[in-house]
C-alpha cells in the first residue's frame, strides 16, 4: 500500500513535499507514483533543477536507487529550481518542446571558435542531467547578439514537423528594436529581396531575381529624437532580415555596426525577440509566449535627471 506524503505541522514553512520510501525503487519512478496529481514534466523539471533531495542530499539522477526508510523531498519553488539551466531562462517546457529566453551574447549553436557556451549545449546538459539519453534539436536560430524567445524540440520528428510547416505553424513572431534616429512614421512595411554574399553580409534588392522576398512590418512605440523604439513583425524569417531592413529604412539597429549603426550605448545589439506564438505540433493548440521589453532599452528613453 502506497504511503501518503509526509505533511509538515500546521503553520510550518515548506518549499515542497516529503515522501517516505516504503519499497525499493528508482527515484523518478517512485516520485511519479507517489505524486499522481503532479505532472511528469513538473517532476522531471524539479529533478533537473536540483529540487529533489534524498536523505537531505540533492540527487539529479533519474535512476538513483531508493531503499525503504529514506525520505525524499521535492521542492517545487525556490532557488534550487532557478539553477535548472544556469545562464538560461526556460519559459516553457513540455514533452516535445522547450522555449527559452536567450540572453544577448549567447550563441544558439556551436561555431569553430565556440563549442560549449551555446544555448544548444546548455540545454543538452540540462536535459541529460535527468536522462543521459535525452536529446535536443534546433528549430530556429537567433543571432548571437539578439536576445529573446527561442524554440527547441526534444525529438527529430517534432523538429521536422515544425520546420516543414513553419509558415502555417508559427502564428506570430514579434521583435522590439532600438534604432538610430527619429522614425517619423507611426507604422510601415519594408519589402525587399535578400541575398547573402560570400563575406556573409546580407544585401537587399528590389529585384526578385536577386534574392528571396522578405517582409518586415514596423510600428513606432517611442522616440526621443536620438533613438526610436520599434515593434517589428515578420511575414518571413530570413537571416539578418530585420537588421538589413532597418538599414534600408535609414534607421539601423543600435549597436549593429555591420549594417550601418554608429551608436552603441548599451554595448550590444538592441534587438530582442519579444513574442513567439505557434500551433503545438502534437495538439494543434495555440501557444503564445511574451517577454518584457529589456529594461536597458527603455532606459535610453528616460528623460535626463532634473528635466
Amino acid at each position: 500500500m502506497k504511503r501518503p506524503p509526509i505533511r509538515p505541522p500546521a503553520g510550518a514553512a515548506t518549499q515542497g513535499e516529503k515522501l517516505l520510501v516504503d519499497r525499493e525503487d528508482t527515484l523518478l519512478a517512485f516520485v511519479i507514483a507517489s505524486l499522481p496529481k503532479r505532472s511528469r514534466n513538473d517532476i522531471k523539471a524539479a529533478l533537473r533543477g536540483q529540487g529533489i533531495t534524498v536523505g537531505g542530499r540533492v540527487v539529479t539522477r533519474f535512476d538513483h536507487p531508493l531503499t525503504p526508510g529514506q525520505v525524499v523531498e521535492v521542492c517545487w519553488h525556490g532557488p534550487a529550481l532557478a539553477a535548472a539551466a544556469p545562464g538560461l531562462t526556460i519559459v516553457h517546457e513540455d514533452d516535445d518542446l522547450i522555449v527559452i529566453d536567450k540572453p544577448g551574447g549567447l550563441l544558439t549553436v556551436a561555431t569553430d571558435r565556440e563549442k560549449r557556451r551555446t544555448a544548444y549545449a546548455m540545454l543538452s546538459d540540462y536535459l541529460k542531467s535527468a536522462n543521459p539519453e535525452a536529446k535536443i534539436f534546433i528549430v530556429h536560430r537567433l543571432d548571437r547578439e539578439t536576445s529573446g524567445l527561442l524554440l527547441f524540440a526534444k525529438s527529430e520528428e517534432i523538429k521536422r514537423r515544425i520546420q516543414e510547416t513553419w509558415e502555417s505553424t508559427v502564428a506570430e513572431r514579434s521583435y522590439v528594436a532600438v534604432v538610430q534616429g527619429e522614425v517619423l512614421a507611426e507604422k510601415g512595411t519594408v519589402t525587399s529581396y535578400l541575398t547573402e554574399s560570400s563575406a556573409l553580409v546580407v544585401y537587399s534588392s528590389p529585384n526578385p531575381k536577386h534574392g528571396r522576398k522578405s517582409v518586415t512590418h514596423y510600428r513606432r512605440l517611442r522616440g526621443n529624437g536620438i533613438y526610436s523604439l520599434l515593434e517589428l513583425n515578420l511575414d518571413t524569417g530570413r537571416k539578418h532580415q530585420i537588421r538589413v531592413h532597418m538599414q534600408d529604412l535609414g534607421h539601423p539597429v543600435v549597436g549593429d555596426s555591420k549594417y550601418g549603426a554608429t551608436a552603441n550605448p548599451l554595448r550590444r545589439l538592441c534587438l530582442h525577440a519579444r513574442v513567439l506564438a505557434f500551433h503545438h505540433p502534437r495538439s494543434g493548440q495555440l501557444c503564445r509566449f511574451e517577454t518584457p521589453i529589456p529594461a536597458a532599452f527603455l532606459r535610453l528613453f528616460r528623460p535626463p535627471k532634473g528635466v
